[in-house]
């Protein structure tokens, strides 16, 4: 539905790009989340596909048709936005039929269009009430019933729910995920929240400094990250250098001072090696390594605790499901024990 063919974008003034060469291809209906920090690039990518912006080079095409040039009105895509960018003085009605009365759809087919709209993200019986009458998540639904009403091909999403509080934010993630499959529309969404991108996206492109990472499903990006960047960038992982080496037992890793059996497919060679808290145990039974050290920091979480441990030269987290009786401190010295299943070599 939406391709990136080497785009490159740098604007004017800028020391660098902000976009290098990007190759991207977006599937027909699917919800695909651009995820990155600030800087990294997600927010243009967002911007040219809508026609706001121009790229130096490269071609960006919408279902097959080239979109260089053409103008953001003759995209057939809507935007939303984090600010919602609802009219104050126009009622929910009003609002959500603006982009209607723009195209001069015939007045008779305007209302059941709004009711519709409305419908979809459960705010019906809102029709005649102001925004600034509304609280935040529901401004957010009214500005998603404006841009799907229109029924674009594509609508994209611009740090929609970066303005609401934690709580609010995670209902909408549900809404938003059960909006996109029933409607059937390409969702491109664009956000810095890990958590978000993992539990709406079918896809997810991980930027960093203009160029692109990594592109899969949460699951492929969580579980075997592809750069240093993404294993960091995703979650939290026990990330630090190491090697592939073969001896005449077979491929091991070397990281820190320990050593382990890794699949005979491994490449040769440095690397990086990275495993998630999850996967690190705090005790010795629960996997074929293990390693001895200190605790230098604990960080309660609520529902779990996250135990730092010095151990065979490598700073490893492992993460501890909270309950009452669990206490440990820091200074004392501890176990953890993982899988080498659990750890993922990654290029350098």
């Amino acid at each position: 539905m939406v391709s990136f063919e080497q785009v490159s974008k740098r604007y004017k003034g800028a020391a660098i790009n902000a976009l290098n060469d990007i190759d991207l291809s977006v599937r027909g209906g699917e919800f695909f989340s651009l995820l990155g920090p600030s800087g990294s690039g997600k927010t243009t990518c967002l911007r040219l596909i809508a026609g706001f912006e121009q790229p130096d080079s490269g071609v960006i095409s919408l279902d097959g048709t080239s979109m260089v040039g053409v103008p953001a009105y003759r995209r057939d895509i809507n935007t939303v936005f984090q600010n919602y960018a609802l009219f104050p003085h126009m009622t929910v009605a009003e609002n959500v039929a603006y982009p209607l009365k723009m195209r001069r759809v015939p007045k008779a087919q305007i209302a059941p269009r709004i009711a519709e709209a409305l419908d979809l993200v459960s705010m019906a019986g809102f029709e005649e009430r102001l925004p600034q009458q509304l609280s935040g998540g529901q401004r957010q639904r009214v500005a998603l019933a404006r841009a799907l009403i229109g029924r674009p091909r594509v609508l994209l999403l611009d740090e929609p729910l970066g303005a609401l509080d934690l709580q609010l934010r995670q209902q909408m993630q549900t809404v938003l995920k059960q909006l996109q499959r029933e409607v059937g529309i390409t969702f491109v969404y664009v956000t810095h929240d890990q958590g978000e991108a993992l539990s709406m996206s079918d896809r997810l492109a991980v930027m960093s400094a203009g160029r692109i990472e990594q592109v899969g499903t949460p699951r492929d990006i969580y579980y075997a990250p592809a750069t240093p960047f993404v294993a960091g960038f995703i979650g939290k992982a026990n990330i630090a250098p190491g090697e592939v080496v073969r001896l005449d037992s077979g491929l091991v890793g070397h990281w820190g001072e320990l050593t382990f059996a890794v699949p005979d497919s491994t490449p040769i060679g440095p690397c990086y090696f990275s495993l998630r808290p999850e996967a690190t145990q705090l005790g010795p039974d629960s996997g074929e390594i293990r390693a001895d050290g200190v605790i230098t920091d604990i960080v309660f979480l609520g529902d779990s605790s996250e135990v730092v441990l010095s151990a065979c030269g490598l700073d490893l987290i492992a993460k501890v499901p909270a309950h009452v009786g669990f206490q440990c401190h820091v200074g004392q010295p501890a176990t953890v024990s993982f899988s080498s299943l659990d750890v993922v070599r990654v290029n350098g």
